[in-house]
């Protein structure tokens, strides 16, 4: 029995190794968060900083804790920091909320309408995208929260080259490209130049940023929120892959320089762990406001979107109601000519 008692001490140090390896690996990257941040200015404003020194502020938000059994909701808020000044904070490009039920495994994909016009605490209201501007992360939760309803725990900063990062290192996405993509501007330089053919296509982290980006139809951020939300699917999925998991410790190093996050370790480690049990494939997208709620304004000669929040509150609940719902079970023809499955004989 020797060979065994070797096979098995063997195999329990490959695992503590490879338990120390991704530990290490989610410390390390979780570590980092310590470091300055771009929304340090929000904590001491400097004498000028964007938009002005009175209205840059840092506003409360007691984060909700995570017990690991209740709901949990991570804004995800993506930013255009080119040709930004020193202390300048981009308003956020892209919000999402990724909403996780840890008893039933649904998740759900919000996309929040950057031009939805919402009341943001201690600023009276403007665009939900200046939220971040206007007080960081915390405000943007807090913004988004009370707008949703949602107790917001997380947020995961990022921004162009992050992305452009995640999607290298997972080796690219096979998408379908549904239709021609073309758009040129001066002002971003040619290597922001948008240029896609429609049909599969094997997307690298550029590619990638030039579907998510694409806006110029006549939907414009409508259909590019559905197809952010739908591309993030994707990459859920490829994160999924086995692959993908060997791989975990070096994506992270990767894409490490280009995140923040109010995630610790071990919320980390929790939260990955309960993304990798809910399926991709079954993430519910879903735009906020829906286009039956919201209303097209014009404040101060702009062009908004407003909703009532008590109804978009309302429409998210349903739309857990209806991801928890049991499936109707599809009619037997032997159960029809028998009269019914539950129907028995009457003697």
């Amino acid at each position: 029995m020797t060979w065994l008692k070797t096979a098995a001490i063997t195999f329990v140090v490959l695992t503590l190794g490879v338990i120390g390896y991704y530990g290490y690996s989610f410390y390390i990257f979780a570590d980092d968060r310590d470091t300055p941040s771009r929304f340090d200015i929000f904590k001491d404003p400097p004498v000028s900083s964007l938009p002005s020194p009175e209205t840059v502020t840092e506003v409360e938000y007691e984060t909700p804790k995570w017990e690991g059994t209740d709901r949990v909701n991570v804004l995800l808020l993506g930013g255009d920091s080119r040709g930004l000044k020193k202390n300048e904070i981009p308003r956020s490009d892209t919000m999402m909320i990724a909403s996780i039920d840890p008893v039933t495994k649904k998740a759900h994909l919000f996309s929040l309408l950057r031009d939805t016009y919402v009341r943001i605490p201690g600023h009276g209201s403007e665009r939900i995208n200046s939220a971040i501007v206007l007080g960081g992360p915390k405000l943007a939760m807090r913004t988004a929260s009370e707008l949703t309803g949602l107790n917001i725990q997380y947020y995961v900063y990022t921004d162009f080259e992050g992305f452009v990062h995640l999607i290298d290192e997972i080796g690219g996405i096979d998408f379908e490209v549904e239709k021609d993509m073309r758009y040129t501007s001066r002002a971003d330089g040619p290597e922001y130049d948008i240029d896609l053919k429609a049909g599969m296509q094997h997307m690298d982290g550029r590619t990638a940023l030039q579907y998510v980006r694409f806006r110029h139809d006549a939907l414009s951020d409508f259909a590019r929120t559905e197809r952010q939300r739908n591309f993030m699917t994707a990459v859920a999925q490829k994160l999924q892959t086995t692959g993908s998991l060997f791989r975990l410790p070096q994506i992270l190093a990767a894409i490490d320089p280009y995140i923040e996050s109010n995630l610790t370790v071990a919320e980390m480690i929790k939260l990955g762990a309960l993304g990798f049990e809910a399926k991709a494939n079954q993430v519910a997208g879903v735009q906020l406001p829906p286009s039956n709620l919201l209303r097209e304004e014009s404040v101060g000669g702009a062009s908004v979107l407003t909703v009532d929040p008590d109804d978009l509150q309302e429409f998210i609940a349903e739309s857990f109601a209806k991801a928890t719902a049991p499936t109707v079970r599809e009619a037997d023809p032997k159960d029809a000519a028998l009269g019914g499955p539950d129907e028995g004989s009457d003697g």
